[in-house]
C-alpha cells in the first residue's frame, strides 16, 4: 500500500478549518486537522508546497518513520506552523491504519483505560448573574466540570467571554479586534465571581478558570491564593510559560492546581515544567503537538511525574482533532479532563462524526479510524474568511506585554 495523493481542504462553516486528506492506492483514506487559528493559510501552504510532495509513494502504515522524517529531517524544526502540518499528516495516517485494521483508533493505542471522557464546558457571562445562569445550564445538561468566565466591571470587553451560548468563536473576521485590559480590576473581581458560583451552585462539581496568560508570576500567585477557598480544578495559563522559571514563584505561594500548554508544539516546551512538577495538567493538543505520535510521548513523560492530561478543545480545533483527541483520551492512563467547546451545527454537518455526548462525558464511538469524516461538497460552500484573535492593550493604550 502506498500514498497515492494528498490535498488540503480549507473551509469556513462559521470559522476557518484546514483539513488534510491522504488517499492510498487501495482507496483507503484518512483525514487530519491542520487548523492554526489566524494563520490557517500558512499551514495549508506548508503542506501543499513542502510536505505533500514528500509523502507520495510512501507506505502510510509507517507512521513513526514518517513522523521522524518530517519532524527531524527538516533543518528548520518545530514551531506552530510546522507542527500543525505534521499533526495533520499523523492524524490522517492513524486514521488510515485503524481503518485497515477495522478497529476504532483507541484500540491501536492500547485499548480503553476508562469508559468515557470527562469534559468541561464554557460558562460565560457579561456579569456574575449571567455567568451563574450559564453554570447552572451546564450542570442541568449533566456536566461534571464547568469553566467559569465573566466580564470584568469597568472593561467593555474581555477575551474568552462568549458572544453566544453553547456555540461561540473568539476570533473576529477582518482585522484583529483591540481590547482593553486591566490586571488590577481583574484581580479584584475574580474571587467575587468564584465565591458567587460556589454559593449559588455548591461544591459538588469541578470548577475551572482560564487566565489567558494575562498575569505576571507574582500576580498569578496572588490570584491562585485568592481562589483557594473555592477549590478550583485548575487555574489555566496563569502566566506565559516561555519563562518556565516563573512557575516556581507561583508554586511557592499557592496550591491552586495549574494547567498550561495549549500553545506548546514540542515535548521540549513542557519538559522542564513536567520534570520539576511546576504544573498539574498538560494542555497540549493533538493538532498543535505534532499529532498523536508526539502527544503519546508527552503523556508518558507526564505520567512519571503525576501530571495529568487536559487537552485544549476549543472551536479553533476542528471535529477531526476532537475525534482524534477522544481516542487518545480514552486510552491515556494519566487522563485528567478534556475541554469541549461545541461546534456550530454547520460545522458538524461539514464534519460528520461518531463521537457523542452524554451526562458530562464524550464517547468517541467504535467505527474504524478516528470516526470523523468531511463532506467535501458541503465544505466547498463555505469559502475561507480571514479572521484573527483579539489583541490586548492596557487602559493607557500600552500594548499588553508578556
Amino acid at each position: 500500500m502506498k500514498i497515492e495523493k494528498a490535498y488540503c481542504i480549507v473551509t469556513c462553516p462559521g470559522r476557518n478549518f484546514v483539513t488534510l486528506k491522504i488517499v492510498t492506492d487501495e482507496g483507503v483514506y484518512g483525514i487530519g486537522d491542520a487548523t492554526l487559528n489566524g494563520r490557517e493559510l500558512a499551514v495549508s501552504a506548508y503542506l501543499e508546497e513542502h510536505v505533500i510532495p514528500c509523502l507520495i509513494g510512501r507506505d502510510p502504515q509507517q507512521i513513526e518513520d514518517i513522523w521522524q522524517y518530517l519532524a527531524k529531517g527538516a533543518y528548520w524544526r518545530r514551531g506552530p506552523v510546522t507542527m500543525s502540518a505534521i499533526a495533520a499528516v499523523d492524524m490522517a495516517l492513524w486514521d488510515i491504519k485503524a481503518k485497515i485494521a477495522g478497529l476504532p483508533l483507541y484500540q491501536l493505542l492500547g485499548g480503553k483505560s476508562r469508559s468515557g471522557v470527562m469534559v468541561y464546558g464554557h460558562a460565560n457571562g457579561r456579569d456574575i448573574p449571567e455567568t451563574l445562569d450559564a453554570v447552572g445550564h451546564y450542570l442541568e445538561l449533566g456536566y461534571k466540570a464547568v469553566r467559569a468566565q465573566a466580564g470584568v466591571p469597568g472593561l467593555d470587553t474581555a477575551y474568552g467571554i462568549a458572544r453566544g451560548k453553547l456555540f461561540y468563536e473568539p476570533a473576529t473576521k477582518g482585522l484583529p479586534e483591540e481590547q482593553i485590559w486591566s490586571t488590577e480590576k481583574y484581580l479584584n473581581f475574580a474571587p467575587k465571581l468564584f465565591e458567587a458560583v460556589r454559593v449559588a451552585h455548591g461544591p459538588d462539581f469541578h470548577l475551572l478558570h482560564d487566565v489567558h496568560h494575562r498575569l505576571t508570576p507574582i500576580e498569578a500567585a496572588r490570584l491562585g491564593k485568592s481562589l483557594e477557598p473555592y477549590h478550583l480544578f485548575w487555574m489555566e495559563d496563569p502566566t506565559p510559560a516561555e519563562n518556565q522559571e516563573a512557575l516556581k514563584l507561583i508554586r511557592q505561594h499557592t496550591v491552586t492546581p495549574i494547567a498550561i500548554g495549549e500553545i506548546f508544539n514540542s515535548i521540549h516546551d513542557c519538559r522542564e515544567l513536567i520534570q520539576n512538577q511546576l504544573i498539574d495538567y498538560i494542555r497540549t493538543t493533538v493538532v498543535r503537538a505534532g499529532g498523536i505520535t508526539q502527544l503519546r510521548k508527552i503523556a508518558a513523560l507526564a505520567e512519571l511525574y503525576q501530571v495529568r492530561t487536559g487537552s485544549h478543545g476549543a472551536t479553533d480545533l476542528s471535529p477531526v482533532c476532537m475525534g482524534s483527541a477522544l481516542h487518545f483520551d480514552l486510552w491515556v492512563p494519566n487522563f485528567g479532563i478534556q475541554e469541549y467547546m461545541r461546534h456550530t451545527p454547520e460545522t458538524d454537518e461539514v464534519f460528520p462524526h461518531a463521537y457523542t455526548f452524554a451526562d458530562g462525558y464524550l464517547y468517541p464511538g467504535d467505527v474504524p479510524g478516528h470516526g470523523v469524516d468531511i463532506d467535501e461538497k458541503l465544505a466547498a460552500k463555505y469559502p475561507y474568511e480571514r479572521a484573527y484573535l483579539p489583541v490586548a492593550r492596557l487602559q493607557d493604550g500600552t500594548m499588553w506585554s508578556w
